[in-house]
């Protein structure tokens, strides 16, 4: 199985705004195989709390809001569930601590540059 065309489309849009407000290092992980409850994981990394809470909010002022959502009030790690594309928009450190890359390796990663330049 792979990532629904819908899922592919979130991606673009919430890539797009995570770059718009600074977000660094994006990564996208085709999860659909191992996962029955999601396509993509989005990665995006803000260099402060309120770069964090920032991406998190333009990424869901584009989608609409999460259906759920966690982290938001802390800014370290925020995790927006949109069903087929989940967001996870960390601080530098817990980005690093919990390296959801490590974990989810075996996953195809999905090219998150052409999606940038698509918007240009």
């Amino acid at each position: 199985m792979t990532a629904s065309d819908q899922a592919l489309e979130s991606l673009a849009l919430a890539a797009r705004a995570a770059d718009a407000k600074g977000g660094e290092d994006l990564v996208a992980l085709d999860v659909s195989r191992p996962l029955p409850f999601a396509d993509v994981f989005f990665l995006a990394t803000g260099n402060s709390e309120r770069n964090v809470i920032a991406i998190a909010d333009a990424i869901e002022e584009v989608l609409g809001r999460a259906g759920r959502r966690e982290g938001h009030d802390a800014g370290r790690w925020v995790l927006l569930d949109f069903g087929d594309l989940v967001v996870h928009v960390f601080h530098r450190e817990e980005r690093m601590y919990y390296g959801l890359e490590r974990l989810w390796a075996d996953c195809p990663a999905l090219p998150v540059a052409p999606l940038l330049a698509a918007s240009s």
